[in-house]
């Protein structure tokens, strides 16, 4: 019998140590794949519900996060505001391993190198679950949103496009 590796991410890990109830989903991942639609229709899901991480830099803060649906955009004037800065820029993606310990395609907002201030969609706020990236490509964490902003200390806000 073959046995299956499971994979342990910096957000699994850092998931299973605090006790957080949560499940993954794998999904076959090519290079090709690149959107959050791409996921949605390998899981067999809305792409409203599947969560993208992204990382931008603010002039006051630095790094910050932006959780947002994959159906929909992050608006950088909207998180400029709520975390406290005049401009917000997108960080280019170069710098994105080296600052959360995450590839492109694989940015989970659970267990970065550093927990950075972190802003979740507003829509994620009355889900019972939303899926996010489990810390690498081809694998998802479906997990109760109101648990995970809670932990990294985050906020729901109006972020989106």
């Amino acid at each position: 019998m073959v046995k299956k590796k499971k994979h342990k991410t910096n957000a699994i890990r850092f998931l299973e140590q605090k006790k957080i109830d949560f499940s993954v989903s794998e999904y076959h991942f090519s290079e090709g794949h690149t959107s959050a639609k791409e996921t949605a229709k390998e899981l067999g899901l809305d792409e409203a519900n599947i969560f993208k991480t992204l990382v931008a830099v603010g002039n006051k803060t630095g790094p910050i996060v932006g959780v947002v649906p994959g159906n929909k955009e992050l608006d950088l004037k909207k998180i400029a505001k709520v975390s406290g800065n005049k401009k917000v820029d997108m960080l280019p993606m170069k710098e994105l391993e080296p600052l959360t310990g995450y590839i492109h395609g694989g940015c989970s907002l659970i267990g970065m190198k550093k927990q950075f201030p972190t802003f979740v969609a507003i829509e994620a706020e009355e889900l019972d679950v939303f899926h996010c990236s489990g810390g690498m490509r081809g694998l998802q964490l479906e997990i109760n949103p109101k648990i995970v902003v809670e932990l990294l200390r985050g906020e729901f806000a109006d972020i989106t496009m």
